[in-house]
């Protein structure tokens, strides 16, 4: 059974940072690529972050240079290090295997006051 079990969610001000966890189970988690998504409310689910099975990471265009995607083999754990947090970065924050897709943990959410 897949298993993706997101924390790490909170209250921030503006200008702050966070520290997403996803600890994921069920899957051969080394060699999946994997993946941060959000979703604020009205709005779309947006792709934030990936990182591959050997590290190679993309963003998305709007957290470039502020959020940092990594991943710890070991404890089946991929982070989001979310620094210069902005009101608009406000959303349900979710992780998801490319390769297991159809599953999805409950989220955390993150809220970022002006």
């Amino acid at each position: 059974q897949v298993q993706l079990v997101e924390s790490g969610g909170g209250l921030v001000q503006g200008g702050g940072s966070l520290r997403l966890s996803c600890v994921v189970s069920g899957i051969i988690f080394s060699t999946n690529t994997m993946r941060w998504y959000r979703r604020a409310p009205g709005k779309q689910r947006e792709l934030v972050a990936s990182i591959t099975s050997s590290g190679t990471t993309t963003y998305g265009d709007s957290v470039k240079g502020r959020f940092t995607i990594s991943r710890d083999n070991a404890k089946r754990t991929v982070y989001l290090q979310m620094d210069s947090l902005k009101p608009e970065d406000t959303a349900v924050y979710y992780c998801n295997s490319l390769y297991a897709a159809q599953y999805w943990g409950q989220g955390t959410q993150v809220t970022v006051s002006s």
